[in-house]
């Protein structure tokens, strides 16, 4: 089953404002990326983010899962976890921050030519 529209939207409202996070679909799901790294993904509806100690520190007490069939166990974000103002962005901002920053495109590269 894909993620539905009203899912992400959900997700991105519960972010808030103060958080410049983005959807970008993704083989019938959504890759969720803030400061231009990948850090959730949003499958079958459900909530999973990448796995950092800062991130994990915040999120406490949770469920691991694979995001689809064939992936590795990812720390699942509980939807009472979400619904708390203000936490969600904190631990997508304290994700990004451990994540290494996303690597320069070369110049010629096979996208740059089309």
């Amino acid at each position: 089953m894909a993620t539905r529209p009203d899912t992400i939207e959900t997700i991105l409202a519960q972010a808030g404002d103060t958080i410049d996070l983005t959807a970008r679909k993704m083989f019938g799901e959504y890759g969720l990326f803030l400061d231009g790294r990948m850090v959730a993904l949003v499958c079958d509806d459900r909530l999973f983010v990448k796995a950092t100690v800062p991130g994990l520190e915040i999120l406490g007490d949770h469920e691991l899962a694979a995001p689809y069939p064939g992936a590795k166990p990812t720390p699942l974000v509980p939807d009472a976890f979400a619904h708390q103002p203000g936490r969600l962005a904190e631990l997508l901002r304290a994700t990004a921050r451990a994540l290494p920053a996303p690597k320069p495109k070369p110049i010629g590269s096979r996208s740059a030519r089309r």
